[in-house]
């Protein structure tokens, strides 16, 4: 019989969830099978897999060495934290990223222009990647690693994008971010310089479609076949004769979004390639990886509820990059 005590990290998961996380070689209703017979149970108790996990539950698994051995096999290697080596650690990218808040759930960090959100690849480093290094290295230090869960970033920002990216520390942290983003309860601003004079605020609608192959969207005036719709505000914070610094909201939060909509006004953003203007563009330095687009403000709501007090209300900044501050001052936009 094997004993596993839930960990602080793990509890809020479903513990049918769990299992197929501890034995990925297991099917489905194989577990529930073993949950019936009581082969597997919570606190000594039957269970039928529904239950919600809280730290200090204890799962008793009624499995020979070897069962366990067999079911264990296959556990996905995303379970498997491996810390970076110092060449990686030491990195130009790595060393940008700066901790803007943590608590025991949540984790919000910057992240700088040139480092994936989530790898793409097997051998690209990704800001989800340092979090589990830096989960491994700074928060279970010296302490045994959970089998089935591992911190996740909540969010994701295009590669050449700067600023705030939302992290789930555990389970419940995870929960609680995916929710707010999910129902879009979370204010976000950025900031971003664009060709041209733009005065005043507006909200800005459309119809957004996605072509996956190509990744680049279309706007649409109406609805089309796989379109959905988006809606993003922006106020102008400074303007001069070739450019200006605007603050966006996204009301919706599609892919894209903000790039695309600001180039179909005519204003593309600083440093796009995808739906810029390349004279513009040439502005910056040889060799900038930088899109003057920066996630600089992330406010959470203060609705009571499953959100704890401490984050209820809170509000993360980032503040601007050296290649940012930089554009500004060459275009006197300060």
């Amino acid at each position: 019989m094997r004993e596993i005590i839930i960990s602080r990290q793990e509890e809020g998961q479903r513990l049918m969830r769990y299992l197929r996380g501890y034995l990925p070689g297991a099917g489905s209703g194989f577990l529930h099978k073993m949950l019936r017979k009581k082969n597997i149970k919570l606190n000594q108790a039957k269970a039928d897999g529904t239950e919600k996990l809280i730290c200090g539950d204890r799962i008793q698994i009624y499995f020979s060495e070897e069962t366990l051995k067999t079911f264990r096999q296959g556990t996905s290697t995303a379970l498997q934290v491996k810390k970076a080596d110092e060449k990686t650690r030491l990195s130009p990218l790595r060393r940008q990223i700066k901790v803007l808040y943590r608590d025991q759930d949540v984790l919000f960090l910057h992240k700088p222009a040139g480092l994936l959100t989530q790898k793409s690849g097997p051998g690209d480093d990704s800001l989800n990647d340092y979090l589990l290094d830096y989960w491994a290295r700074e928060i279970m230090a010296g302490k045994d690693l959970p089998p089935s869960f591992r911190p996740s970033v909540a969010n994701r920002l295009d590669r050449n994008t700067s600023g705030i990216v939302a992290c789930g520390l555990t389970t419940r942290g995870l929960q609680i971010l995916s929710s707010l983003f999910k129902n879009r309860e979370l204010v976000k601003y950025y900031l971003c310089i664009v060709r041209g004079t733009v005065t005043g605020s507006r909200r800005l609608r459309a119809y957004l479609k996605k072509d996956e192959e190509a990744n680049q969207v279309a706007l649409y005036k109406e609805a089309v076949e796989g379109s959905a719709p988006v809606e993003t505000w922006y106020e102008t914070l400074c303007s001069g004769r070739e450019a200006s610094l605007l603050k966006v909201r996204l009301v919706t939060g599609r892919s894209h979004q903000i790039r695309a909509h600001l180039s179909s006004l005519g204003h593309p953003i600083l440093g796009d390639g995808k739906y810029g203007d390349p004279e513009f563009n040439r502005n910056l330095k040889k060799g900038s990886r930088s899109l003057m687009l920066h996630s600089s403000e992330l406010i959470l709501p203060e609705r009571t509820g499953s959100i704890p007090d401490s984050l209820r209300g809170l509000k993360i900044r980032d503040p601007l990059p050296e290649e940012f501050r930089e554009a500004l001052l060459m275009f006197s936009l300060t």
